[in-house]
């Protein structure tokens, strides 16, 4: 089994890219007595940040502040990056943002919900 998630990335000369990647996923006895889950390989992290941008935000071209895991909990955002790719995420979308140089991606809220 696997999973899914959107990576933005830079290139050598500071464009910007959005790939798909998948991450294995194994049965793990990861909460003993309830049955095992599907888990993937630890992911460090050192910390946590939860955001909100409002409906009609809209984010010109810029980098990400640092490598970063952004979880979608509700509302719907589309990003771009500088080679024309386009892609939409919603409740339960994962992105890996690693645009920390160069042009980096632009992205704005749709619909009429919060993100």
């Amino acid at each position: 089994m696997e999973t899914h998630i959107w990576r933005i990335w830079a290139d050598g000369a500071g464009e910007s890219h959005i790939e798909q990647l998948s991450r294995a996923l194994r049965p793990v006895d990861f909460a003993p007595p309830a049955p095992p889950m599907e888990v993937s390989d630890l992911v460090p992290a050192s910390g946590a940040h939860f955001l909100r941008a409002p409906v009609g935000w809209d984010g010109d071209f810029h980098q990400a502040p640092r490598r970063q895991y952004i979880v979608v909990l509700q509302g719907r955002i589309e990003a771009r990056a500088t080679d024309g790719t386009r892609f939409e995420i919603g409740p339960g979308d994962v992105v890996l943002l690693e645009d920390t140089w160069g042009v980096g991606h632009a992205s704005r809220v749709g619909g009429d919900e919060d993100w």
